[in-house]
């Protein structure tokens, strides 16, 4: 199977199933001499794990990391950093009800038909269980970002949006309800939304943005590894993602260029960032700013028509701990996912010139 690793010199390659014994994964390439703090990196598992409020879904996992290597004394040491995180409440029978079935909209069908063998517990490899493992990664590739602030937020659940720009936005509240919405009013009408939806058995869809700033200037490789593209790779590849757009995004195909260019400061700034921190590819010193769009979760309680590996017509029902709405558990995977890909573009800036 390939497809299982991310990144050029700041590697991670991801092992694991949802119900299998563990999850885990390999960092190559972080630089020797990081002094890490191993409590801020559990801190954003913690951010991600199930059963973290009524929101989610209720399966109990600590999702506690164990490092294996590259790590003597708290300090990297330069050699791969191999860690694992235990499944602890796997709830396999959950699943025995789709083991020859298909559901919709789920990878069951695509991944059987592929490799002809298929792990209908939870989800198996496609599982978002997965994402922790990035998560542990993440939070190092931060550490190792110490000057860049990267933070991320739940911007929409359904028809509900948050209509403030993230400059008035306190990033210190993102974190101060279920929903990690900085915004208090409109999160309490996600969270409201939320609670609705799962009442009657069903699932709902938001976006997710995430500000990055002290990006120095420069952070790139065209160009086919332009920046922007490699953030809309690394978004893609989280699970239930089906949009990306950064900067001005779809909203600037409606523009005029003489309203859309970003005119420029004497100090190389510019006074508006419609191109969102990147321009050519490469990152300018600006804000870069990005939305992530994910679907509803597939797995829903209400019967559902669809089809058998016999390619028979059968209804099934969803059964088992299932998240309502996505993205709250996603905000620290966005997150992440950025600060796996500016770790790796900071090192090969490296390379760039003498």
């Amino acid at each position: 199977m390939a497809g299982n690793s991310f990144g050029k010199l700041f590697r991670l390659t991801t092992f694991g199933e949802s119900h299998g014994a563990a999850i885990g994964g390999i960092i190559d390439g972080c630089p020797a001499g990081l002094t890490l703090n191993l409590e801020a990196i559990q801190h954003e598992l913690d951010r991600r794990r199930p059963g973290q409020s009524k929101i989610v879904t209720q399966r109990k996992e600590p999702d506690t990391v164990e490092f294996l290597s590259g790590i003597f004394e708290g300090v990297t040491t330069g050699t791969p950093i191999g860690f694992v995180i235990n499944n602890t409440n796997q709830k396999s029978k959950d699943y025995s009800h789709i083991k020859d079935v298909y559901r919709p909209s789920h990878a069951d069908y695509t991944y059987d038909k592929k490799y002809g063998v298929r792990d209908y517990r939870g989800g198996g490899r496609s599982s978002a269980r997965e994402t922790a493992c990035r998560v542990v990664a993440g939070a190092i590739a931060k550490q190792f970002l110490s000057s860049i602030n990267i933070n991320a937020f739940t911007s929409s659940v359904g028809d509900i949006f948050m209509d403030k720009p993230y400059q008035d936005l306190d990033f210190s509240k993102i974190d101060s309800n279920d929903i990690r919405c900085p915004d208090e009013e409109t999160a309490e009408r996600m969270i409201n939304r939320i609670k609705e939806v799962k009442k009657q058995g069903d699932t709902i869809g938001g976006t997710i943005t995430c500000v990055i700033q002290n990006v120095p200037v420069g952070l790139g490789e065209p160009v086919f590894d332009k920046l922007h593209a490699e953030l809309g790779k690394a978004m893609l590849s989280i699970n239930a993602v089906k949009g990306f757009e950064y900067g001005s995004g779809f909203k600037g195909a409606q523009m005029k260029g003489s309203d859309h260019n970003d005119k420029f400061n004497e100090d190389g700034t510019t006074q508006t960032n419609l191109s969102g921190g990147v321009q050519g590819g490469i990152s300018n010193g600006m804000d870069i700013y990005f939305t992530v769009a994910f679907k509803p979760v597939a797995t829903t309680l209400q019967k559902q028509e669809t089809i058998n590996s016999s390619g028979e017509t059968v209804e099934m029902q969803g059964k088992g701990r299932h998240d309502p709405c996505v993205v709250p558990r996603a905000v620290p995977i966005v997150e992440s996912m950025a600060a796996l890909v500016l770790a790796d573009y900071f090192l090969l800036d490296r390379t760039s010139r003498l």
